[in-house]
């Protein structure tokens, strides 16, 4: 796991979708970067070194944040989805492993040297954990778990100094997504409940994290922010 970038901002599951466009919007802001995920890695890039690691992992999660010199910022964009299976107990429990439990292992990693650092923590939510999804428990499930954890940690972690937030996507064209997409009938049901009338890109996320990563944000914790395109409101 070891970088030469000595990298202050972490973000896990970043080798594609919103992960990724994250980790290049802080490393195009000059920040250094750890971007993990599984499987084949993209190739560095300015700022931005990429790393395996498996969520479900709790030893290899500890060893690769104790692996840094300093961190500033985690992010928690590891998750699956598993449309029409996850009412199978098996699936449901991988899909909360990952999704939910995988986050909080990074955070309970991370927080002693975020704790030094009076870094931050940003969750990644979703629409679905203020929604219902009958294809989806699993997922539904951990994103409802992903909202309170950020509420909870927000608590337990402010007298470290750690700001904790989420950001719960609407409808984002992602890998996740392209079944969806690739539906004309449900995409069109979706588009028709999103205000702004299109679907959201994985690079509408990257100036959300950016403002709750940065002294902007520095009152700012516990708060799950929306970026949906107006979804939620409907």
């Amino acid at each position: 796991m070891a970088s030469e970038l000595s990298p202050t901002v972490v973000v896990t599951g970043a080798t594609s979708g919103i992960g990724q466009a994250i980790a290049r919007g802080f490393a195009e802001s000059g920040e250094q970067v750890l971007a993990t995920g599984v499987g084949a890695l993209p190739p560095a890039e300015p700022n931005l070194s990429y790393a395996e690691l498996d969520v479900q992992d709790s030893a290899a999660v500890n060893a690769a944040i104790s692996s840094l010199d300093a961190l500033r910022v985690v992010v928690n964009c590891a998750g699956i989805i598993r449309r029409e299976e996850e009412h199978e107990p098996e699936v449901f429990q991988q899909v909360i492993d990952i999704n939910l439990t995988g986050t909080m292992r990074v955070c309970t990693a991370a927080r002693p040297m975020l704790s030094a650092n009076k870094g931050v923590i940003i969750n990644i939510a979703s629409m679905l954990s203020y929604f219902g999804g009958g294809l989806v428990p699993g997922y539904a499930a951990s994103k409802g778990g992903i909202a309170q954890l950020t509420k909870s940690l927000s608590i337990a972690y402010a007298s470290d100094g750690i700001r904790v937030n989420a950001l719960a996507p609407g409808w984002i064209e992602t890998p996740l997504t392209q079944g969806l997409r690739e539906d004309e009938a449900r995409s069109r049901t979706l588009l028709e409940r999103t205000p702004m009338g299109r679907w959201g890109t994985p690079q509408d996320l990257i100036g959300p994290t950016l403002f709750l990563a940065g002294p902007g944000a520095g009152f700012i914790t516990g708060t799950i922010l929306n970026v949906d395109g107006g979804y939620a409101a409907m």
